[in-house]
Parts: C-alpha cells; sequence; structure tokens
C-alpha cells in the first residue's frame, strides 16, 4: 500500500533526513586514505545518536552496522570492519536511513578517497547526474517508468549499465514502503504519481558487466567482474511541477568544496 504524506509528516521527514545529511558532513571530513571502513561507519552512528536519531539500519533484517560502507566494486550493503583500510584512488559509499520521531530518512554518496582515476570520475558525475534526471521526473501525473527510463537511458548512453537487483522504494513510517523505484523502466508505464508520495530514488550504476554477487557475508553486492560501481541516493516528495527533495548533500558539498562531485 502507498501511502500518501501530510505537510506534516514530510516536515518531520525533512529533519529526519538533516541529520542524515549532517552525519555524512561528518563522514566527508573524515574520509582519506588510511582510515578504515569501521570509523566512517562510527562516526555517522555517532552523530545520529547525538541529535537524537537512530540508525535504522543496524539489526535490519539482522544487518550487523549502523550504516553500509561499500568500496570500488562493492555496490551496497558492504559491511564496515577494521580489516578494510581506504586508499589513495578507492571510491566508497556510504548508505543509511535515520529513524527520527516516527519517521525515516534514507540516502548514499558515493566519495572519493584521494587522487581517484578519470574513469571513476566519470562513473561517479554519470551515477549522480542520473540521480537528479530520475528526481526531475518524480512530479504529479507522471508514472513510475519515467523515473527509471531516464535513469536507464542517460547511464546506458554514457555507456555504464544499472543495476536491476536492487531498487529504489517509497519510505516513510517505514524504512521501505511501496511503491519499488526501479532505475530502469519504460517510458508511461506504471502507477501514476500522486502528490504527497514520499519516494528514496537511488541509480546505482556498474562500469562493467551488469552482474552481481553476493559475498559471503550473506550481505555484500559487488560487481561480478570487480569493476568498479558507484550509488546516489536522496528521498523526495512528489509535488506538483518539481520533486520536493528532502535529503541533502549540502553538508558534503561544504567539506568537500572543489572536490565536491
Amino acid at each position: 500500500m502507498i501511502y500518501l504524506k501530510t505537510d506534516e509528516e514530510i516536515e518531520l521527514m525533512r529533519e529526519s533526513n538533516r541529520i542524515l545529511g549532517m552525519a555524512y558532513g561528518e563522514v566527508a571530513k573524515a574520509i582519506a586514505p588510511g582510515v578504515t571502513t569501521a570509523y566512517i561507519s562510527r562516526i555517522a552512528d555517532e552523530f545520529v545518536r547525538s541529535q537524537g536519531g537512530i540508525p535504522s539500519c543496524l539489526g535490519y533484517e539482522n544487518y550487523p552496522a549502523a550504516f553500509c560502507v561499500s568500496v570500488n566494486e562493492q555496490l551496497v550493503h558492504g559491511i564496515p570492519n577494521e580489516e578494510t583500510v581506504l586508499k589513495d584512488g578507492d571510491i566508497v559509499t556510504i548508505d543509511g536511513c535515520v529513524l527520527y520521531k516516527g519517521f525515516q530518512s534514507d540516502s548514499a554518496y558515493t566519495f572519493p578517497v584521494g587522487e581517484i582515476s578519470d574513469e571513476k570520475m566519470r562513473l561517479l558525475r554519470t551515477t549522480k547526474e542520473c540521480l537528479y534526471i530520475g528526481i526531475e521526473q518524480a512530479v504529479t501525473g507522471h508514472r513510475l517508468g519515467d523515473i527509471g527510463y531516464a535513469i536507464q537511458t542517460h547511464a546506458e548512453k554514457a555507456g555504464f549499465q544499472v543495476c536491476r537487483e536492487f531498487v529504489g522504494h517509497g519510505i516513510g513510517r517505514e524504512m521501505h514502503e511501496d511503491p519499488e523505484v526501479c532505475n530502469y523502466g519504460r517510458r508511461g508505464n506504471g502507477i501514476v504519481l500522486k502528490s504527497g508520495m514520499t519516494l528514496a530514488i537511488e541509480p546505482m550504476l556498474l562500469s562493467g558487466r551488469r552482474n552481481m554477487i553476493i559475498e559471503d557475508d550473506g550481505w555484500t553486492a559487488r560487481s561480478a567482474d570487480r569493476k568498479p560501481t558507484a550509488h546516489y541516493e536522496l528521498s523526495v516528495c512528489v509535488r506538483n511541477g518539481k520533486a520536493d527533495i528532502l535529503s541533502t548533500f549540502d553538508y558534503i558539498q561544504e567539506v568537500l568544496k572543489d572536490r565536491y562531485i
């Protein structure tokens, strides 16, 4: 069932997303060669709790960490640990949700570590472009397939593949609500979007083949050919004329400045 949100509920979601965005700003300060993925997750976890939020990933279907931290070929659901140390040239995605005053937020960002290759930079930029191109379609009267079509078309034109095993979703009181928001689709297909729908739109791109593998930990999803992947996500509310973006990358931009992707 799809739940339309009231204006009051949307403002609570915006505040939850603000806390998550601020946590990612703290992460942006810490990401550098030599830090562990466990350290990155710990920084975000501690900040969210300091603001009265609860990291929703911890314990969700027995996921063992507060935030997902995925490196290079790992696309989603990487488990942070003390053994994985970031090095110059890596790319690392942090993905998480926050529960605050009864409402969830959800966003993801792929960060460069030190100096990355031109091809990795192109992957990051294209994935982020796909995110905003998808968001442009999240307006009243469009159809769900319009979002996926826009993302898929832009990704494939740039020579990348979209992940089909994992999708975006509705969000609100629950982390995952209806509908599923695929990163592929046919224009004009799917349910009609209505004002008050809240969606987590999250393009996930692969620089090589589309095949995915789940690692032995049962969570980490990586590209089968071990080529780099990227993932950006924002939560939005469908509105007339223009989507209302509830999440924010502003705090990341404040830290990265001229290195902001």
